[in-house]
């Protein structure tokens, strides 16, 4: 009755058009005050706990480190650095498209940041070299969702909080299936330049190559400070970030000068709201997790899958379809916090490594953000591009398709996530 009440009250208040965060807080403060022997008191405590939790601070910081490079115009040199690479390939602006959305993915830690960054620069230079404007905002809306994969990511610092997993571990996961994704984008887009005969750039000579990675180094060292400073055990993924925002500030202010420091403020405000915006979904889904949690409802989902004799594969597909139909209508961060708690056990029980559950969902997220009617991908193209919200919705159908064949690889081959922890002994 209680597990019942409490999804029932979730589902009720959404299609009402009650706001996801509200939602979950209300759903939760409703449970424990009529089903609950618990106090009502607990609710604040769970809100407090979740404003300190040590991990969940890691996302402001990611939060201003990309908005100090995307106001920089860090991504305008990746996006000339990526087309010196490749360019010259046939449909080498989109491919250089895509390499410059994995660049940006290891600085922002978002995947509309990274659409927003990369897109208004990117899809304006495919249409002026003669690209169809649907066809550049199909492949950035795609690749766009590598912010979340590719570490750091928020999302993965989310899973982190809501399963008390390593997220030094999550983000080396990422590495190996970012670059995969990044790579059969790249391999598609080829094929279809070469049967549509698309444009292609002038091979840039080495002193053009040399010249724009030298602008470009500086956006690029980030990755090495953030990925190599975990690994080395030089700082935890939440100091990492911290220094991910001073030196996305510093080469924002004083190495590329960009933005002055009467911008500053603006900055600051911008990255503060989406903080909040995030920080307040995240509380409230941790209110109705304590309510999951307190209420044993995972024990008892555990006991009835184990009951069912649900094997492995069996119990991952079921999270797939679950995930991608919960990705199509809400943001990632609330899902993850209100399913993690619940599959996670179980996972545990039928044998699968925790880091590829978190991995699984990640790239669950990812279709979810170019997946109508809710996809944040969706909506950032359409501002970035003037086209209207269908238009984009039909330009990122097609390549559906190999998100999802992606989703079934990596769902069933974990080594793919977890060899790269485990070469480096984590």
């Amino acid at each position: 009755m209680t597990i019942l009440f409490l999804f029932v009250a979730l589902f009720v208040l959404m299609f009402i058009g009650v706001p996801v965060a509200v939602s979950l807080g209300l759903a939760g403060s409703l449970t424990i005050m009529i089903f609950s022997q618990d106090s009502v008191r607990s609710l604040a405590i769970k809100l407090f706990e979740t404003s300190e939790h040590y991990t969940l601070l890691a996302i402001p910081f990611f939060l201003l480190a990309g908005a100090f490079m995307t106001t920089g115009g860090v991504a305008r040199r990746l996006i000339d650095f990526a087309n010196a690479c490749v360019g010259h390939i046939r449909g080498g602006l989109a491919i250089g498209a895509v390499l410059a959305c994995m660049l940006f993915a290891a600085l922002s830690g978002s995947s509309p940041a990274t659409v927003a960054a990369v897109g208004s620069i990117a899809i304006a230079g495919m249409v002026r070299s003669g690209y169809p404007q649907a066809f550049g905002a199909g492949i950035v809306c795609n690749a766009g969702t590598l912010g979340i994969l590719i570490p750091p990511s928020v999302v993965m610092v989310v899973y982190a909080a809501a399963t008390e997993t390593s997220v030094g571990k999550l983000f080396m996961a990422g590495v190996v299936p970012g670059i995969m994704l990044g790579g059969a984008l790249m391999i598609a887009i080829y094929i279809i330049a070469v049967k549509k005969n698309l444009p292609a750039l002038p091979r840039a000579t080495f002193r053009e190559w040399l010249s724009a990675a030298r602008k470009a180094v500086w956006g690029l060292l980030l990755m090495v400070i953030i990925l190599g400073g975990i690994y080395s055990g030089m700082f935890t993924p939440t100091e990492a970030a911290a220094v991910a925002a001073v030196y996305s500030a510093f080469v924002a202010l004083f190495v590329y000068k960009d933005i002055s420091l009467r911008d500053c403020p603006k900055v600051l405000l911008e990255s503060g709201k989406l903080s909040i915006m995030l920080m307040f979904i995240i509380a409230n889904a941790m209110l109705f997790a304590h309510v999951l949690t307190t209420e044993q409802i995972p024990q008892a989902i555990t006991a009835w899958v184990i009951e069912a004799g649900l094997q492995p594969w069996m119990f991952l597909l079921v999270v797939n379809i679950v995930l991608l139909i919960a990705g199509a209508f809400m943001e990632p961060s609330a899902i993850i916090l209100i399913l993690a708690p619940i599959l996670f056990p179980i996972a545990i029980q039928l044998g699968i490594d925790p880091i590829h559950l978190g991995i699984i969902m990640v790239v669950n997220m990812e279709i979810g953000l170019i997946t109508p009617p809710v996809g944040l991908n969706l909506f950032v193209a359409s501002a970035v591009t003037g086209m209207p919200v269908t238009q984009v919705i039909r330009a990122v159908l097609p390549w559906l398709a190999l998100m999802l064949s992606f989703l079934v690889i990596i769902t069933y081959v974990p080594s793919i996530s977890l060899a790269l922890p485990n070469m480096l002994g984590m």
